[in-house]
C-alpha cells in the first residue's frame, strides 16, 4: 500500500515546516535528534501512511547530511514507523490490523500500570505537575473540537496519553511509548471521520483527569481500561474495513 496515498504529493508545506526544526539540531546534530524530529512530525500527523520521504527535501530542510538522514531513517524503520523498499525509497509505514491490536496490548499494560503505580493522593510536586500537563492536553482537545480542528484534536489525544505514561516517572517508558503512540497515529489517518472517532473520548479524557485530580487512581485506572478496550474494538473494526476497501 506504500505509495498509494499520493507518495510525493504530501504537502511541500510539511517540508518547509521542517526548516523551523533546524534550530533544534544545533551544532550537536545527530541522527537520533533528526529521528526525534521526524517521529514528532509523524505523531502530529504531518506524514501520512504510504508517503515517500525524500532524502533531498528533508535533508535540505533540516540542513543535515544524507548519511545522517539515512541513519535517522534506519532508526525509525527499527521503530516500525518507516519501511525501506528496494529501488523505491523510504516510506511511512502502513500498519496492519494485527499491529493495531498489539499496540493496544502494550498501551493497556503500560498506561494502566502508570496510573496504578500512583497510589492515593495527595501527590508530590512531580506527579501534580504531570497531572496538570494531562489536564492541559484535555483542554487543548476540547478547544480543537470547538474549532473543528480535527488533526489538532487527534494530536491533543496523543499528548493526553503521553501524559498518562509520564505519570510513571520513567524516561525509558516515555521513550518506548513515544514510538508506540507515533505508530498509532498512522492508523488515525485512515479514519473516514476523525471527529466522530475522537470527539466521544473527550468526555472520557475529562473523567480520567478528574479522577486523578481527586487522588483516586483506582477509579482513573478503571476508566482508562474501559476506554482502551472500547477504543481498540472500535478502531480495529473500522480500520479493517478501510484497509479492505483499499
Amino acid at each position: 500500500m506504500a505509495g498509494g496515498v499520493g507518495n510525493d504529493q504530501w504537502r511541500l508545506a510539511e517540508v518547509s515546516g521542517l526548516e523551523r526544526d533546524r534550530a533544534l539540531l544545533g551544532r550537536s546534530s545527530t541522527a537520533e535528534r533528526v529521528a526525534d524530529i521526524l517521529r514528532d512530525r509523524i505523531t502530529e500527523g504531518y506524514f501520512p501512511p504510504g508517503a515517500r520521504l525524500s532524502e533531498e527535501s528533508i535533508g535540505g530542510a533540516l540542513g543535515v547530511s544524507r548519511n545522517t538522514l539515512r541513519e535517522a531513517f534506519r532508526l525509525l524503520t527499527h521503530e516500525r514507523l518507516l519501511v525501506h523498499e528496494l529501488n523505491r525509497g523510504v516510506f511511512v509505514r502502513v500498519v496492519t490490523v494485527e499491529d493495531l491490536d498489539d499496540i493496544y496490548r502494550v498501551r493497556t499494560l503500560v498506561e494502566c500500570a502508570a496510573v496504578r503505580g500512583l497510589g492515593e493522593g495527595p501527590y508530590d510536586a512531580r506527579t501534580t505537575e504531570s497531572i496538570a500537563a494531562i489536564e492541559a492536553a484535555v483542554r487543548a482537545g476540547e478547544a480543537a473540537s470547538d474549532d473543528r480542528e480535527w488533526q489538532d484534536l487527534s494530536t491533543a489525544n496523543i499528548r493526553f496519553h503521553q501524559g498518562i505514561v509520564a505519570l510513571a516517572g520513567s524516561p525509558r517508558t516515555d521513550e518506548l511509548m513515544r514510538g508506540v503512540l507515533a505508530e498509532l497515529r498512522l492508523v488515525f489517518h485512515v479514519m473516514a471521520d476523525p471527529r466522530r472517532f475522537h470527539a466521544p473520548y473527550l468526555t472520557r479524557n475529562r473523567q480520567i483527569v478528574e479522577a486523578l485530580q481527586a487522588g483516586d487512581p483506582a477509579e482513573a485506572e478503571q476508566l482508562l481500561l474501559s476506554y482502551l478496550e472500547d477504543s481498540r474494538s472500535q478502531l480495529s473494526g473500522a480500520y479493517a474495513q478501510r484497509i479492505a476497501e483499499g
